[in-house]
C-alpha cells in the first residue's frame, strides 16, 4: 500500500448508495482519488501512507455540490434587501451589475465566494454569470471544482455590450475553457425564458452542445403568468415547446412548476437546483423538490447568489430546505437527513453529470473529502452523524477540506488563497459601491 494520504480515525459518511457510515474509519488517497475506505486503520497502512490525518473523531464525508450560484455577487450581499424580486433585480441588481461588475472586479468577488465556500465545505459549484472567464480564473486559481456558464441575456450586459453578441461571446467562453483545466467545466446560462427570445434560447441550448446548460425557470408567480400570456404555456412547457430540455438542462428553482411541469421534467431527463433560502426572502415560494425526488428528477440544492441568499453556506441550506418542506407539508418525515444530505451532495453531482466522478467517498472517484470538527458543545454527543450534518453542524466546524486530492483547507486555515488579500481587494471595491449608491 503506498497511499499520498490517509485521512483516518473519523466516523465516515461516505452517500453511497447504501448509505454506508463507517465508525472508526479511514480513507486513503492516492494520486487525487479514493483508493481504499473501511472500518479500522491497518498499521501497515499507516506506516505506507506519504500523509496521515487524524480526524480526532470527526465526520467525514463528500464535499458539497452546490448547485447554483453567482459568485460574484458577494459584492452586492446586503446590498439590496427586503424587497419583491422584480424591484429587487430591475431597480437595484441589474444597475449594480452594469456599474461595478467589470473583469477587475469579479476576480475579487469571485476569490471571496470561494473562500466562503471553501471554509464551509464545498467542492464543487455550479456557477452562471457575466465576466464569466475572469470567474473561472479565479476558481481555478482556489484549485476546486466547478460548472461555469457564461451569462446569457436579450440586454446589454457586463461584457457584453451588444446582445446580438451574446450566444457568440459565450461559445468562445466555453471553446477557451473545454480542455483547459481539470477541475473547471465551463456551461452556458440563460438568465431566463422572459429576458431570452425563442431564438436565443434555441441558439445558446444548440452552442452548449454536450455541455451543461443552465436556466431560472418557473421561478415566480409573475414569470408564469408572462409566460402563459405570451407563449400559451408554462414557463417548463415553454422551454420544452423549444426543444431546450434534456440531460444536460439544468432548471433552477422551477418553484412553480406544477405535476405536468415535473413530468415534462422527468421525460426529458433534465435536472432541477432547488435553491430554498433565495425563494424563502424573496417570498417566490416553495418548490415541489419533494414530488421532484420521487419522480425520480435529479435534484441538488443550490444557495443561489449572495445578493439574495446572503451566503454560501450549504448547512444553513441544508437545515433550511429539511425544515421548509416538513412544515410545508405538515409532515415531519418529509425531507429527512439523509435526503438532503444526498441532495448536498450525490444528488447535486448528479444534476450536474458528475455522479461518476464526485458527490460520495467510493473508491475510484475523486478524493473531494470534508474533516468536520465534532468536539463542539453543540456536536455532542452523536447519535446520527446525518443528523449533525444537516440540523446541528455549521460552517465553522468544518476542518479540513481535500478537492481532487489536493488539501485547500487544513486546521482552518486557506492552502491556496491569501485571504487577508482578498478581503482588501473586496474592501476597496464595496467602499467604492457604498460611496456610490
Amino acid at each position: 500500500m503506498d497511499w499520498d494520504t490517509l485521512i483516518h480515525n473519523g466516523t465516515v459518511v461516505t452517500v453511497n448508495p447504501d448509505f454506508d457510515i463507517i465508525e472508526n474509519g479511514f480513507v486513503a488517497v492516492k494520486n487525487g482519488r479514493i483508493v481504499d475506505i473501511g472500518a479500522l486503520t491497518p498499521d501497515a497502512g499507516r506506516s505506507a501512507a506519504g500523509e496521515c490525518v487524524d480526524a480526532g473523531g470527526g465526520i467525514v464525508f463528500p464535499g458539497f455540490v452546490n448547485t447554483h450560484t453567482h459568485l460574484p455577487m458577494t459584492l452586492f450581499r446586503g446590498l439590496a434587501d427586503d424587497l419583491p424580486l422584480m424591484t429587487w433585480l430591475q431597480e437595484h441588481i441589474f444597475p449594480a451589475e452594469e456599474r461595478y461588475i467589470t473583469p477587475g472586479t469579479v476576480g475579487p468577488a469571485t476569490l471571496l465566494a470561494c473562500a466562503e465556500m471553501i471554509l464551509s465545505g464545498t467542492t464543487t459549484c455550479c456557477d452562471g454569470y457575466f465576466h464569466e472567464d475572469a470567474v473561472a480564473e479565479a476558481v481555478d486559481a482556489a484549485g476546486i471544482r466547478a460548472v461555469l456558464g457564461q451569462g446569457v441575456i436579450d440586454y446589454p450586459a457586463p461584457g457584453v455590450g451588444d446582445p446580438s453578441k451574446n450566444v457568440d461571446h459565450a461559445l468562445a467562453y466555453t471553446e477557451k475553457w473545454r480542455d483547459r483545466s481539470p477541475l473547471i467545466m465551463p456551461s452556458i446560462f440563460c438568465h431566463s425564458p422572459y429576458t431570452c427570445s425563442p431564438g436565443t434560447l434555441r441558439r445558446a441550448k444548440k452552442a452548449a452542445g454536450d455541455l451543461i446548460f443552465q436556466i431560472h425557470a418557473a421561478e415566480t408567480r409573475p414569470e408564469c403568468r408572462r409566460i402563459q400570456e405570451e407563449h400559451g404555456r408554462s414557463p417548463i412547457a415553454y422551454l420544452d415547446h423549444l426543444g431546450v430540455l434534456d440531460e444536460r438542462t439544468l432548471v433552477v428553482h422551477a418553484v412553480w412548476a406544477d405535476m405536468e411541469d415535473i413530468s415534462i421534467l422527468n421525460r426529458r431527463r433534465a435536472a432541477a437546483s432547488h435553491c430554498p433560502l433565495s425563494n424563502m426572502k424573496l417570498a417566490g415560494g416553495i418548490a415541489q423538490a419533494v414530488e421532484m425526488l420521487r419522480a425520480g428528477i435529479p435534484v441538488g440544492l443550490g444557495t443561489d447568489g449572495c445578493a439574495s441568499g446572503n451566503t454560501l453556506d450549504m448547512f444553513r441550506t441544508m437545515d433550511m430546505a429539511a425544515k421548509l418542506h416538513k412544515v410545508a407539508a405538515s409532515d415531519p418525515t418529509v425531507m429527512d437527513a439523509r435526503t438532503i444530505l444526498e441532495m448536498a451532495t450525490i444528488r447535486g453531482a448528479e444534476a450536474l453529470g458528475l455522479s461518476d466522478r464526485i458527490g460520495s467517498l467510493e473508491k475510484g472517484k475523486s478524493a473531494d473529502i470534508v474533516v468536520l470538527d465534532t468536539g463542539s458543545p453543540h456536536l455532542q454527543p452523536m447519535h446520527r452523524p446525518e443528523s449533525h450534518l444537516v440540523y446541528s453542524a455549521g460552517g465553522a466546524d468544518v476542518r479540513d477540506v481535500m478537492a481532487a486530492g489536493r488539501w485547500v483547507l487544513r486546521d482552518r486555515r486557506l492552502k491556496t488563497l491569501h485571504w487577508p488579500a482578498i478581503r482588501d481587494a473586496v474592501d476597496g471595491i464595496a467602499a467604492s459601491i457604498s460611496t456610490n449608491g
